[in-house]
């Protein structure tokens, strides 16, 4: 049986898409999400944890980040956990884990102001293959 690796993100962007062109003409973009939890602590006090993600989104889907997105900006993402690793600018070995969105949706205007029709991008036929990385700079984010 198959094991299925699937990611349903809801939340806001916690700065402006970072926008990258490989040297190929492929554009990329990463995303910090912020999704929250609310729960109660043990005196019955209303808690807050916000957990950040980070996101990375190709060709046509990073133009529609580029063109849309901004911090603060509501989103639902659809996609799949993909840890790399990466030489860090002292040369040590360093992994990170991210979700790579092959849905996007956008939820609303900018920080929950006017709602705005969702946009979503097309089926993920373009996604490049986790064993062809792309290029990457020695930084993670």
């Amino acid at each position: 049986m198959a094991g299925v690796n699937k990611v349903i993100l809801v939340g806001n962007l916690g700065a402006d898409p970072e926008i990258m062109t490989m040297e190929s003409g492929t554009k990329m973009a990463r995303l910090s999400v912020a999704t929250n939890e609310f729960y109660r602590d043990k005196d019955g006090e209303r808690v807050e944890k916000t957990e950040w993600h980070r996101v990375v989104l190709w060709r046509n889907r990073a133009e529609l980040a580029e063109k849309f997105l901004s911090k603060g900006r509501q989103v639902y993402i659809e996609g799949r956990l993909r840890t790399r690793q990466y030489q860090d600018k002292e040369g040590n070995q360093r992994y990170t884990t991210e979700v790579v969105g092959d849905v996007i949706n956008f939820l609303g205007g900018k920080e929950g102001g006017e709602q705005s029709s969702p946009q979503q991008s097309p089926p993920p036929t373009d996604s490049p293959s986790p064993a062809s990385p792309p290029e990457e700079d020695d930084l993670p984010f």
